[in-house]
């Protein structure tokens, strides 16, 4: 069993905590966001912000019946750059990626004067969990860097450790992704495993594990290691997978989406404060997810 938590925890912490956080979101008009919003504020998680455009809100949101009284709107034909200004002004101690575009949000987000821009690398960060088989793990960078340097990757790594530290996990277990878990010249991302490796070592001591290259059956099933003859602490039991870049990191992330029978959530990492993060095309519950998964964590920033 894995040491992060179920999503089932997550929204019982939600509404454990008994003090709503105030969400700012960027792009309003849709219906999963009002869906989402709506069900968190009546669960007691938090109080919404909806930026964007006032009427285009409240039409659809009579559309849905679902009542704005305990809503803030901000009318806007800026939706990202207001909600920032909301979060950068302390109106919301969140930011969730509405019905706006992926380009305009970082745009805001990344402003070196207005934006949540601070000096760490921002990633996205997934939460994926799959029932059946009790895993839950980490997934990093899925959405932002097309090909992260060994600097870069180093960042990455922190970012994982420290996610997964504020989730609960003591001594986290964080796989080095590749094809393989052999080193070879040909796959140079095979080669950064060992100074991941040392720099994990360097830095955490023995706070947690990280092992590397390994390829994505080691790190998720015991079986495969044991018919591999591999003994690590990290196969079969990561916490955290660290991919060579958004490509394979994407693809898979999505492929389990897709296919599996799954939950998961998103979020970036490297901003001021968490945001909510995932596609346009995301419903309802997944939304749902990714908010209690950020509380979560914003809770403990």
């Amino acid at each position: 069993m894995s040491d992060l938590p179920s999503f089932d925890t997550l929204y019982q912490q939600a509404e454990d905590h008994g003090v709503p956080i105030a969400v700012a979101v960027a792009g309003g008009a849709d219906q999963t966001v009002l869906e989402a919003m709506n069900e968190a504020a009546q669960r007691g998680w938090i109080q919404p912000i909806l930026c964007g455009s006032e009427t285009d809100i409240r039409s659809l949101a009579d559309s849905l019946e679902i009542s704005l009284d305990k809503f803030t709107v901000v009318d806007s034909e800026e939706p990202a750059v207001d909600a920032v200004r909301c979060v950068r002004s302390g109106q919301a101690a969140l930011l969730m990626k509405g019905q706006v575009a992926t380009p305009d949000l970082m745009r805001a987000v990344l402003n070196r004067e207005t934006g949540l821009r601070t000096e760490r690398m921002i990633c996205q960060m997934v939460l994926m969990e799959i029932p059946r088989d009790g895993k839950r793990f980490l997934m990093t960078d899925t959405g932002i860097t097309i090909r992260p340097s060994l600097e870069q990757k180093q960042d990455l790594l922190r970012h994982i450790v420290e996610t997964a530290t504020k989730l609960g996990s003591e001594s986290p277990r964080i796989a080095l992704m590749a094809a393989t878990e052999k080193t070879n010249e040909a796959m140079p991302d095979t080669l950064d495993a060992e100074p991941l490796s040392k720099f994990a070592r360097d830095t955490w001591n023995d706070r947690c594990a990280v092992s590397g290259p390994l390829s994505f059956d080691l790190a998720y099933a015991s079986r495969a290691g044991a018919r591999k003859n591999i003994d690590d602490p990290v196969v079969g039991h990561a916490d955290g997978m660290l991919f060579p870049d958004l490509l394979s990191a994407n693809l898979t992330v999505k492929a389990i989406m897709y296919t599996a029978d799954c939950r998961f959530g998103g979020i970036l990492c490297g901003t001021s404060v968490p945001v909510v993060f995932m596609s346009r095309a995301d419903d309802t519950v997944t939304r749902l997810n990714s908010l209690a998964y950020a509380l979560s964590i914003v809770r403990t920033h």
